[in-house]
């Protein structure tokens, strides 16, 4: 019995071994989120990274939005509104999809109303080495009307950033300025301004601009850093400057720009083809060189608003020289 047992365990024991190899080809990766935007006003795109299918009854748009269909479009999931979004609103969207392979992604992210009537605007002015009497700052300057609704400002890039702030809804008419301020006090007298210009208290407020203030901002990075101007958050790059006080020689670490964040930026920016550069890549030479600004020498644009998304642009105002909600000063600082 003994020996029958043992010829019976090994019989078992010598039969196939499966092949796992097959198990591990299944994809079990769910579909992963991309980014998500308003494409007119009936319309909102979710993009995935891969080929996906609908889960239409799982769709739901705050606030209340009728959904008339849903439907997959390769990697992008496509929702049409039964009524027009609201100019520059913020929407919470929660949706679930699923990939051939039934692996599905749940997922909750906000859009902004699509706004037809954007503006021509450019980043026109800024400090970054502000003191406690004159922070850090950013002058945005409208080129053509419209209304500003939506449109985000990065102290960075969408995908890699410190602080933003999303525009409300602002008429602006061509030479118009917005000031947006990015270390308030958060003091009661630093007011958003939308329908007027002489709302808004704090520090350097304009009674001559729109006055904006970052929830909670802390500053701009004194000397190596990406201000870029979207459509929305995560729409169509509108302007851009970088700035750093390096070069390549001096840090050889990412770039030379001497941190991970501050290159992921720039890499970014590279790609939207907004800024020119010499090499192959954005160097810290291809930047403007922040070094001789100070809390009242801003670093701006020629007064014609030239626009040639280059070092070239910028220059640097001989002390109190800012004119922030202002045309600006063409007057060069020489040390």
């Amino acid at each position: 019995m003994l020996v029958a047992a043992a010829a019976t365990l090994l019989c078992v024991s010598c039969g196939a071994i499966p092949d796992y190899r097959t198990l591990v080809a299944v994809d079990l990766h769910p579909p992963e989120f991309l980014g998500a935007m308003a494409t007119d006003a009936h319309t909102v795109v979710l993009r995935f990274d891969e080929e996906i299918r609908s889960l239409p009854d799982t769709v739901s748009i705050v606030p209340a939005t009728a959904v008339s269909t849903v439907r997959a479009d390769g990697s992008s999931l496509v929702v049409a509104l039964s009524t027009s979004q609201r100019i520059g609103e913020h929407y919470t969207l929660s949706a679930s999809v699923e990939d051939e392979h039934r692996n599905s992604t749940s997922i909750v992210t906000s859009f902004y109303g699509f706004n037809d009537d954007l503006p021509s605007v450019i980043i026109n002015q800024f400090i970054t080495q502000g003191s406690s009497t004159h922070p850090d700052l950013v002058e945005l300057r409208v080129l053509e009307a419209g209304n500003t609704a939506g449109m985000c400002l990065y102290e960075g890039m969408p995908s890699n950033w410190d602080d933003r702030i999303v525009l409300p809804p602002i008429r602006v008419s061509t030479n118009d300025f917005v000031l947006v301020h990015f270390k308030p006090e958060g003091v009661p007298e630093e007011v958003d301004e939308v329908a007027a210009t002489d709302l808004s208290g704090g520090l350097d407020a304009s009674a001559t601009a729109y006055d904006l203030w970052v929830d909670g901002g802390t500053g701009l990075s004194g000397n190596n850093g990406v201000l870029s101007l979207f459509s929305c958050p995560g729409g169509d790059i509108l302007d851009a400057v970088v700035y750093s006080n390096r070069t390549a020689d001096s840090d050889t670490a990412y770039g030379g720009f001497g941190s991970l964040d501050v290159y992921a930026r720039v890499l970014e920016l590279e790609k939207s083809g907004q800024w020119e550069h010499s090499a192959e890549h954005i160097t810290p030479e291809d930047a403007v060189d922040p070094e001789d600004s100070t809390a009242t020498r801003s670093i701006c644009r020629a007064s014609d608003g030239s626009d040639t998304n280059s070092r070239g642009d910028w220059h640097i105002t001989p002390t109190s020289g800012s004119t922030f909600g202002e045309t600006n000063s063409d007057e060069v600082y020489a040390p």
